[in-house]
């Protein structure tokens, strides 16, 4: 099952602020909604432990992120595979740009596919897209919040 998601957050932070956030793994780890670990292997890579509960199945994803097309400060490519065992897995990437709005301020657009698999496909495309959606939504304004602070 595929879906897209799309979306922008207006940050309150300069353009700079936002690309090195989007590159912490602190500051990801925090923002990730059920992020339970994210580690940085390398420049462009992350191994992470998500807990995400989808309708009446939760469970514990594994996975791996890659940063690909870089093009500091303005956008980069994030791709990841994540697996949950029984429930299925995830894998996917989004495109993020940013773009300076003012010298304080920056607008993040986000556009993301992802695919899912295994039990959790089972359980309707409406459901996992509306959860999908929320994920997405609660990820980039917390993540808006921590760097806007």
């Amino acid at each position: 099952m595929a879906l897209v998601i799309e979306g922008e957050e207006r940050i309150a932070a300069p353009v700079k602020k936002v690309w090195e956030a989007l590159n912490d793994p602190e500051i990801l780890k925090e923002a990730i909604p059920g992020c339970q670990s994210l580690e940085k292997r390398s420049d462009t890579e992350m191994a992470a432990t998500v807990v995400l509960k989808i309708g009446p199945i939760k469970a514990t994803f594994n996975g791996e992120v890659t940063l690909k097309n870089l093009k500091p400060p303005h956008s980069y490519t994030i791709q990841g595979e994540g697996k949950g065992g029984i429930a299925g897995f995830a894998k996917g990437g989004a495109d993020v740009t940013l773009t300076e709005d003012g010298p304080d301020a920056t607008v993040l657009k986000y556009a993301a596919k992802a695919e899912v698999g295994g039990k959790i496909a089972q359980l309707g495309s409406r459901l996992i897209q509306s959860t999908s959606k929320k994920l997405a939504g609660q990820f980039f304004s917390t993540f808006g919040e921590k760097v806007g602070a």
